[in-house]
């Protein structure tokens, strides 16, 4: 899930981080331009970073910047936070499983699996499937670009006062379901996240059980992924964690607010989860290694459509192709929600896989850090 562009905003470095010093783990020489990109977003305005590379069998961890403006203590490795986007990499490896087992194809109508969700103001899930929500190709409006939704969720009045509040999955689709697709199905590419709303009510429907605990049964505890977790309403962070900060407002100024604690259900299955930068080196490399898909399944994750305005990207289904300036390609995902800002990347083969985070959500070029670690080796 990604907060609105028109949220992002900058704000002074305070003395607190300039003050915090860098904890860093000892690794090869090759990390020094990625450690100087996160000191560059430190620099920029960010509190602070944390970001782990798994290669081979070495780790390498580096924080820089503070994990708690008011205290000034520094961001740690171990650092737990919410991933946003990434979590629909998750649902879409979830469905794709289902799929292998032979309980849904991903041609399918979203009207056999939810029968009269996807209906109103031009919508019709009959003509819509599971992959074209799971590659963006839907046409279904997002419900994060509703102004309604903006205003009580992303503006600092509205967020303020409704940070605590349970939305249902249906609460979510009911909104996009009051504005007209931005396409017919398959006619074109935008990122929605009513697509992932849809897709977690559909491993439900299929399954029988949340979408969460799909993930903890499928993913999570095959994997050993200790620090992720599908929080649902759980409105704080689990520890070791940072505060979260935001702007809260339609400018690039203004005083900074602490976002940390809020109800997930805002994001529910297209943005939700929280988890750590090992953790998620360990999930992208699972992935793109085949341990978590069978080889069709993987093949049909990784068969891409343009990402339209998105320069050398080709969307997957929940999985992204990004070719970097050195010609290396990487597949991930990224994710933005109230304060935080995450990547998480891994070469095709996955051996090589970096995860880092940013505790705001207005500024920091998260592009630099990719480039950094996998096209500058000086």
């Amino acid at each position: 899930m990604a907060v609105r562009k028109a949220l992002a905003g900058a704000a002074a470095l305070v003395a607190s981080v300039a003050l915090a010093a860098p904890a860093l783990a000892a690794g090869p020489a090759h990390h020094d331009a990625t450690r100087a990109a996160l000191r560059a977003a430190v620099a920029e305005g960010v509190p602070g970073v944390t970001a782990t590379v798994t290669e081979g069998r070495s780790t390498w961890s580096a924080t820089e910047g503070v994990g708690d403006l008011r205290r000034g203590t520094p961001r740690s490795p171990a650092d737990r936070y919410r991933v946003g986007s990434i979590t629909k990499t998750f649902v879409a490896t979830v469905l794709l499983q289902l799929e292998a087992e032979g309980r849904l194809s991903l041609d399918d109508s979203v009207e056999k699996w939810l029968p009269g969700v996807v209906h109103g103001n031009g919508h019709d899930g009959s003509r819509i499937t599971l992959r074209q929500l799971l590659n963006h190709t839907s046409g279904v409006f997002s419900y994060t670009e509703d102004e309604d939704f903006a205003r009580t969720y992303f503006l600092k009045d509205g967020f303020l006062e409704h940070r605590y509040d349970t939305l249902a999955p249906r609460d979510l689709v009911a909104i996009a379901m009051t504005h007209r697709p931005d396409f017919a199905p398959g006619a074109s590419w935008n990122y929605s996240n009513t697509n992932y709303v849809l897709a977690g009510m559909v491993v439900e429907r299929v399954t029988g059980r949340p979408y969460g605990e799909e993930i903890r049964r499928r993913i999570i505890a095959p994997l050993g992924l200790r620090a992720t977790s599908v929080p649902g309403t759980r409105t704080t962070l689990p520890r070791p964690s940072s505060r979260a900060y935001g702007k809260l407002a339609l400018t690039a100024t203004g005083p900074t607010y602490d976002v940390t604690e809020l109800n997930p259900s805002l994001a529910s299955s297209a943005g939700e989860m929280i988890s750590d930068s090992a953790d998620l080196d360990r999930f992208y490399r699972a992935l793109l290694g085949g341990r978590l898909l069978p080889p069709r399944q993987l093949k049909e994750m990784k068969t891409t459509v343009p990402a339209k305005d998105i320069p050398r990207a080709a969307y997957g289904l929940g999985l992204m192709d990004r070719e970097l300036s050195c010609g290396v390609h990487v597949w991930g995902h990224g994710g933005g929600i109230h304060g935080s800002g995450s990547e998480a990347v891994t070469t095709p083969d996955g051996r090589h896989a970096l995860a880092f985070n940013l505790n705001a959500d207005w500024t920091g070029d998260t592009d630099a850090v990719i480039e950094a670690e996998f096209c500058d080796k000086s």
